[in-house]
């Protein structure tokens, strides 16, 4: 099979984790007979300072014109530190879920066995948890007109916007996932306050009629909160809209341990994008030091979503399990011992990569 990959590092340690998981993507072929075409392009950041633009048409078309996008991550301080710039990495961002069409975020959020110690929670709260957070990601605040700041700068405005072929498509695209698993959803909004959470629950209440063999909740996002850090493993499959599901799932990845180790599928209309969770944590950029376990993830991720290859994205989940339970790991989840390197931890995924497919034909 021949994979046509757009390769989008980004900003921060973008370039640094987005190289180890590429090592996965490249073991994976070279054991499983697969051609891999892959084409680099700059957006974010980096691209504003060759392009003027943080998603450049040149970038898009490559999107366009491949089979999936591997993404590293977007940001840089310069522009976190003021406020005024006019033009930003993260526009980047979503000018590229715009432009591709990219209305649903899939998180999975799982407990890895050798990690539960570096959760905040209780080992006994934590351990089962396996849940799918599926965020609506092109609507909402991020995306509502008006908006902007008055001319004195002393107010500031946002619109919060959805349709209703906006919300029915997300909300069947959780239900096909629930059916899948668990036969469980749960609806977040804020219906008691906001007429779009509103919306939100009238089309959820009505397109869960298609659906009486899955088990549907509603629930307040400010109660869905606190049931993540109360009962997580209560959760099979949530679904949300943008801004509160960009903060529900920033909390329910420090629930297993560490940022570092969530992936994400964004999918939609056109090429869907593989990306970690985490930002470009401009600190650590150059010092070999991040995490990358979510950058191999979302390659798994890939390999099965864009591809429908689960055999080789099993291949990458046994060898990242491989990874944590020999303590191959960085500095953010070591346990009293040796941390490794980024680069030292993308070469033991890859030969594990290798070693598994042998061992297991």
């Amino acid at each position: 099979m021949k994979l046509n990959i757009a390769l989008l590092p980004g900003d921060g340690i973008g370039p640094e984790v987005t190289e180890q998981g590429m090592k996965a993507v490249e073991a994976v072929c070279s054991v499983f007979g697969h051609e891999l075409n892959c084409k680099e392009a700059p957006v974010g950041a980096s691209a504003i300072d060759i392009a003027g633009d943080p998603y450049p048409e040149e970038t898009h078309r490559i999107c366009m014109e491949s089979d999936a996008v591997f993404f590293g991550a977007i940001g840089h301080p310069k522009y976190d530190n003021d406020p005024s710039a006019r033009v930003r990495p993260e526009q980047g961002l979503l000018a590229m879920r715009r432009k591709l069409g990219l209305f649903a975020n899939i998180r999975p959020v799982a407990a890895f066995p050798a990690l539960i110690h570096k959760s905040p929670l209780r080992a006994d709260l934590v351990e089962n948890v396996d849940f799918i957070c599926i965020r609506e990601l092109t609507g909402g605040l991020y995306f509502g007109r008006p908006q902007g700041r008055s001319e004195d700068g002393n107010t500031a405005y946002d619109t919060c916007i959805y349709t209703r072929v906006e919300v029915e498509r997300i909300i069947r695209l959780a239900y096909g996932y629930a059916e899948k698993r668990r036969k469980k959803l749960t609806v977040v909004d804020k219906a008691n306050v906001l007429a779009t959470s509103r919306l939100w629950r009238q089309v959820a209440q009505e397109v869960a009629k298609e659906y009486p063999g899955v088990e549907t909740e509603y629930m307040f996002v400010d109660n869905a909160a606190m049931r993540l850090i109360q009962w997580p493993g209560s959760f099979d499959v949530m679904v949300t809209e943008n801004m509160f599901g960009d903060i529900l799932t920033d909390e329910a990845s420090v629930i297993t341990g560490s940022m570092g180790m969530l992936p994400s599928a964004s999918v939609g209309l056109h090429t869907s994008v593989f990306e970690p969770i985490h930002g470009s944590y401009p600190q650590a950029a150059g010092r070999n030091m991040a995490n990358p376990l979510a950058s191999v993830l979302s390659a798994a991720l890939m390999f099965e979503y864009a591809f429908g290859l689960a055999g080789e994205g099993r291949a990458v989940r046994r060898a990242v399990d491989a990874s944590v339970d020999a303590g191959v790991v960085t500095e953010d989840i070591a346990k009293g011992g040796r941390a490794y390197t980024t680069s030292e931890v993308g070469d033991f995924i890859r030969s594990a990569i290798c070693d598994n497919k042998l061992r297991h034909g």
